[in-house]
């Protein structure tokens, strides 16, 4: 049988560092240095293991409705929609601001929500494709993603109307060139791009004819 006395003082695995994180407890590993170690090999093994996270108190306008709350502050504004509020139209993509999946408009411009500190939007006034429409009536570009056949899959869709709206609203939607570059940042992985093009010039020339 193995003496216990043989055993390390201590020891961690993964699940230890994730369940100190979790709970909020900031821990301190010291591990044992054997005589010889280098100063280098000391200091790696001397360190942080878990950081307790910092609550902070949030306001803001999302969809015309007043939110106030208490949140990490670390948390995205992609998981306090999510998670928080329930607001799930706004998708989860690739969660690095590479596909456009999660865009939501923040005081009428278009922002990556994944990629946005939730208390960073404090005070500010956050749109999300729920508000575009009601129950009854689509917003005109919800309808012409509709009438252009613009999605099929539909998952990147929310991020790719929200990106439509601001692009015929920053008058970038002139002609499909101009309309294909503003959209580069919103990816279709089944490649409705030819409809979702057709839909925002629709929109657009409607909006002229005004």
């Amino acid at each position: 049988m193995k003496d216990p006395e043989d055993s390390p003082p201590f020891s961690m695995t993964r699940r230890t560092v994730l369940g100190a994180g979790s709970s909020g407890v900031v821990a301190m590993t010291i591990l044992p240095v054997s005589t010889g170690a280098s100063a280098q090999e000391s200091s790696k093994r001397s360190q942080i293991v878990a950081e307790q996270g910092v609550t902070v108190h949030v306001a803001m306008t999302i969809n015309d409705d007043i939110y106030e709350m208490d949140i990490d502050s670390r948390a995205s504004l992609l998981d306090l929609l999510r998670e928080r509020i329930g607001l799930t139209g706004t998708k989860k993509g690739c969660d690095h601001g590479q596909c456009g999946a999660c865009t939501v408009h923040i005081d009428g411009r278009t922002a990556l929500s994944c990629l946005t500190l939730a208390a960073k939007v404090s005070g500010r006034n956050i749109t999300t494709v729920e508000g575009l429409g009601s129950d009854t009536t689509l917003h005109p570009m919800q309808r012409a993603f509709i009438d252009h056949d613009a999605l099929q899959c539909g998952y990147c869709t929310p991020g790719q109307i929200m990106s439509a709206i601001a692009c015929v609203q920053q008058q970038q939607a002139g002609n499909k060139s101009t309309i294909r570059e503003f959209m580069s940042g919103n990816i279709c992985r089944c490649g409705a791009y030819v409809g979702i093009v057709a839909a925002i010039d629709s929109v657009a020339h409607e909006t002229e004819r005004g």
